[in-house]
């Protein structure tokens, strides 16, 4: 259990956190979160003393941290930044196990915990590689098997996923929460993200210039953000702010072909995209219909252009037009997608399943709403 008790800081005359007082219980995963300069790194700092508060104190387990070696805390408190900070000229292994050997684990165990952390992450292969041999995101998973080599019960980390790319992004938050839940950890996540905080945390502590402004479970911060300041940051993920209109939710990456097209082409187009159909314009781009793969093959042989194999059976919108309505016509009809028209009949986009479980996951329109 982490407490802080009147925790105060100022850097010269400016102050920067502001008497707080907060109890983050064991094997939670807790985001601080908040604009720019809200105190939320901070904070973090000062549980394994890197910054020590002007007054206050913070308690691990009951013991104040200021009574303890600097060294000694921070050997039992796992820490990963956003720069990764291997070292480069230490293998996987050895970096894995910089805490371990501080620690004085004989060199058998040393191996045995590269192997058990390297598991979790299905990276045994990469023991003996070093740092330069590996992408960002193998960087960054390493960088947090270090965090968690010496078994440490707290684990911080200071936005360590923000200069990775999406995909690689989500990737790991996954195996992060993963490893929490599977090993039991406390884990302080620093973080400006919202969709990663809600993503990640048990508990969310919300800070603004220097004050916790809210500290709360995903769920309660989504239902009742405390304030105007809440809400705004959270943005698209509140179910008052959440966009209604079918263009907020629509894919416009579609495939589309002119009617004058051929039939060999469009189907070989299909297969590139792994679609079934493709949306059919005219020569001004406005929609006429779709084909289908089953028409093609049927029919294919015969056609010199795919103009004959054109229907008009999918459902069609406008832009504008709420996105409930094509949610409920996907849902009860089995239906795959609804085209989204422009008012001059240029297709904008297509609205798919996808929509319908984005729109879910915001809560746009529960039973109380």
């Amino acid at each position: 259990m982490i407490q802080f008790e009147h925790v105060s800081k100022s850097y010269g005359k400016t102050p920067v956190l502001k008497d707080l007082n907060f109890t983050i219980p064991d094997g939670q995963f807790v985001v601080l979160i908040g604009p720019s300069g809200c105190g939320k790194t901070t904070t973090m700092k000062m549980i394994n003393r890197l910054l020590e508060p002007d007054t206050g104190t913070i308690r691990i387990d009951g013991k104040d941290v200021h009574s303890q070696d600097k060294v000694e805390l921070r050997r039992h408190i796992g820490y990963v930044i956003q720069q990764i900070g291997l070292f480069p000229n230490m293998t996987v292994a050895q970096n894995i196990c910089v805490v371990p050997r501080l620690l004085k684990y004989d060199k058998a165990r040393c191996d045995e915990i590269v192997q058990e952390m390297l598991q979790l992450v299905h990276m045994e292969q990469y023991a003996n590689k070093y740092p330069s041999e590996l992408s960002g995101g193998q960087q960054q998973r390493i960088g947090v098997l270090r965090a968690l080599a010496a078994s440490p019960p707290i684990v911080l980390m200071d936005e360590p996923f923000s200069a990775l790319d999406p995909l690689t992004r989500e990737s790991l938050q996954d195996e992060v929460k993963s490893l929490q839940q599977k090993l039991n950890k406390t884990i302080v996540f620093v973080s400006h993200d919202m969709s990663e905080a809600l993503k990640l945390a048990d508990i969310i502590i919300f800070m603004s210039a220097g004050e916790v402004v809210q500290m709360a479970s995903p769920e309660e911060m989504l239902e009742h953000p405390a304030n105007d300041l809440v809400r705004t940051f959270m943005g698209k993920h509140t179910p008052d702010t959440a966009p209604s209109k079918v263009e907020s939710f629509m894919r416009t990456n579609v495939f589309s072909v002119h009617k004058d097209r051929g039939v060999l082409e469009c189907a070989e187009r299909m297969a590139r995209g792994s679609v079934d159909t493709l949306l059919v314009t005219d020569e001004q781009n406005r929609y006429l219909g779709t084909i289908s793969i089953g028409d093609i093959r049927h029919w294919g042989r015969e056609l010199t252009t795919i103009e004959p194999l054109i229907r008009q059976t999918a459902r069609t919108v406008r832009v504008g037009d709420e996105a409930k309505e094509s949610f409920d016509y996907l849902l009860d009809s089995g239906a795959n997608y609804v085209v989204v028209l422009n008012a001059d009949d240029t297709i904008a986009g297509i609205v798919t399943k996808t929509s319908v479980a984005r729109s879910v996951a915001e809560n746009l329109w529960g039973e109380a709403k």
